[in-house]
């Protein structure tokens, strides 16, 4: 095979030098492995132990680097008949020098990654593998565990439902794999157990854990490191404890709630939806302290009924049901944006998911305390080694520069990519919407396509899955109440005429593999029904067509009421809807429409990179104040935020 260094439009580094070093390193690996091939599989996992005893012995990963990566390509090659392209391995050396790497959907960032980490875990320290959601993570573990195993090392997942020894076990490995949240959140459990354990950085010297189950923080890969790193990285990491609820508390909440559906928005009340807040006017505080309150309720101070009242009316009217959260038995789950998944022991923090527990009429649960707590941004800065991949990071590489001092490093496609893009149709309503959609889902079934239609909430997943059911569609839905049938459903997906309806968990890190008949259709066609907050989840949905070479299309369909105007100011809004409804055409013009709707989603980009950058400087004060203080910035002085 001829290697060919990328274009510099192709592949832009940061690092110039590096840069050529790495395509000199490929093909010096590509030689290696030409002398492994005619090793048996007992001697190739002798020699990657003999690997293990000279890093333990001392000997840099630089030096191993050539023959750890040449010992990997063979373990993959012989277990999953996979070859590693070059590209991929010039990605995994850009991943061993602890970079973010971008890679188009489709070209195997997950084969990709076993070749750093089997260096890494050369050092005998663990090596921690995180994904986005816990169905991945054990989709990766079980699938490249043969792989590692002829490589002589030993392969875990972490998982909720794990008890102690379990979870110590698992962290015993040489690679475990578990979303970021539970790495993070084992973490501040650790802590909890072990106040005592201070130290920001791991150390060889310092391999005690303790009563804890981590071992150590030495090497981090971060798969799909945006959706971590950013789009999580937004929020805190919190131990809650529970604590009692007064039945005083009970009666505040439903009062609140009560309250809050007599307030008019704009008079007593001014609602931002850029940043979902609630803030009581002085008309609307007036018309608080007047309304009956109980003796329960006249217990509180004003201004802790006035935040009940504001948090109330942000229960109301920023955060919707089977959009932002779905209700499971007695229960509400949080819903991620950029997953789709439902976020199962996650709560909303200074008294909001009792808010929305009081707006659901269910009785609210019992109020939290943070016990501990610590951002994903200052969680990997504990490690010794970070590196991260995903097909979306160029975009955000400033950030990531700023944020974590990671360098983004672009790689070329294997083959060149054959997804075309059909121009976007922007309708007046959400029913012209979908009637467009329910047509264009016929039409491309009828040709034997399959046909993957991404919908940003379960919400409209549902309304659209009943118009087809209405018309006798056949069509399998996928959202975060159909978690279980995950497997069944993306194995399905590729079928010949096969109709998904889902919201993103058919997004990251879902490889759809198509059926010959399919492939000479012309692949499978993506319809977007709208436009998410950040592009990075629009290029995640629309990349699960036309990987590794295959054909595949894709089409936005968009309306001037779909949800991402509800998070633009009231004004525009509204503006914009009478424009609509002036044009008195079901369709409007792609032209005039497109720039307003990439407006908004660029202003909400630029709101959350704010909220991430103000998250991060709050908490680097945060520890640099308590560490002056001679406290521990993770627990001691914790209160409900």
């Amino acid at each position: 095979m001829i290697l060919r260094p990328p274009s510099a439009d192709a592949a832009t580094t940061t690092q110039p030098g590096r840069f050529s070093r790495f395509w000199r390193y490929v093909r010096q690996i590509q030689a290696r492995i030409e002398s492994l091939t005619s090793l048996s599989d007992r001697d190739l996992t002798r020699f990657a132990r003999s690997l293990g005893w000279r890093a333990r012995s001392g000997i840099g990963t630089q030096e191993l680097l050539i023959e750890g990566f040449a010992a990997t390509a063979e373990a993959l090659r012989r277990t999953h008949g996979i070859c590693l392209y070059p590209v991929q391995l010039y990605a995994g050396l850009a991943l061993q020098a602890g970079q973010i790497v971008e890679m188009q959907t489709g070209e195997g960032k997950t084969v990709t990654a076993v070749a750093p980490v089997f260096v890494r875990a050369l050092a005998g320290r663990g090596c921690h593998v995180m994904t986005s959601n816990e169905y991945l993570a054990e989709r990766d573990a079980n699938h490249l565990r043969p792989a590692y195993e002829l490589l002589g090392l030993t392969v875990s997942c972490v998982k909720a439902q794990l008890d102690t020894p379990e979870r110590r076990a698992a962290y015993d490995c040489d690679v475990t794999y578990g979303t970021a949240n539970e790495f993070g959140f084992d973490y501040l459990r650790d802590r909890l157990k072990s106040p005592e354990l201070l130290q920001d950085h791991d150390d060889e010297e310092h391999e005690s854990r303790g009563p804890g189950v981590q071992r150590g923080r030495f090497f981090a890969m971060v798969d799909e490191a945006d959706s971590i790193l950013l789009d999580e990285g937004r929020t805190p990491l919190i131990i809650a404890l529970p604590t009692s609820a007064e039945a005083s508390l009970v009666t505040l909440l439903k009062w609140a709630h009560q309250t809050a559906g007599l307030l008019a928005a704009g008079h007593d009340f001014v609602f931002k939806a850029e940043n979902r807040s609630a803030q009581l006017t002085e008309q609307g505080c007036r018309r608080v302290l007047m309304h009956r309150r109980p003796a329960d309720v006249c217990r509180y101070d004003l201004e802790t009924i006035y935040r009940r009242v504001e948090v109330a009316l942000q229960a109301q009217w920023a955060f919707q049901r089977d959009r932002d959260y779905l209700i499971k038995g007695s229960e509400v789950q949080i819903v991620d944006e950029s997953t789709g998944r439902a976020m199962d022991g996650r709560r909303w923090q200074e008294g909001l998911h009792q808010a929305v527990e009081v707006k659901e009429q269910m009785e609210p649960t019992d109020d939290h305390a943070v016990g501990a707590r610590i951002t994903l941004q200052r969680y990997l800065s504990l490690y010794a080694h970070v590196a991260g991949m995903t097909g979306t990071a160029w975009p955000a590489r400033r950030e990531f520069r700023r944020l974590y001092k990671l360098h983004v490093q672009r790689v070329p496609t294997h083959r060149p990519c054959r997804r075309i893009t059909w121009p976007p149709r922007v309708f007046a309503t959400l029913a012209a919407k979908f009637d467009a959609v329910v047509r264009e889902i016929v039409r491309l079934r009828d040709q034997g396509r399959a046909v993957l239609v991404g919908t940003p909430s379960i919400r409209a997943s549902e309304t659209l899955s009943e118009r087809l059911t209405a018309l006798q569609v056949p069509h399998r839905l996928l959202n975060a109440r159909q978690d279980a049938e995950e497997n069944e459903i993306v194995a399905e997906a590729g079928e010949p005429g096969r109709v998904t309806i889902a919201t993103n968990m058919a997004g990251r890190g879902t490889d759809i593999h198509l059926h010959p008949s399919v492939r000479e259709a012309g692949g499978l066609h993506v319809i977007a029904t709208e436009f998410h907050t950040a592009r990075r989840i629009d290029r995640q949905l629309v990349g699960r067509s036309a990987r590794q070479g295959d054909p595949g299309t894709c089409q936005f369909l968009v309306s001037v009421e779909d949800e991402l105007f509800q998070l633009v100011p009231e004004a525009w809004k509204k503006r914009w809807q009478a424009a609509a409804r002036q044009e008195g055409q079901a369709e409007l013009s792609a032209r005039r429409w497109l720039g307003i709707f990439l407006k908004s989603q660029r202003r909400l980009e630029r709101q959350h990179a704010r909220d991430r950058r103000k998250l991060g400087k709050h908490e680097r004060q945060r520890w640099k104040t308590y560490r002056q203080m001679g406290l521990d910035p993770c627990l001691d002085l914790a209160e409900d935020r």
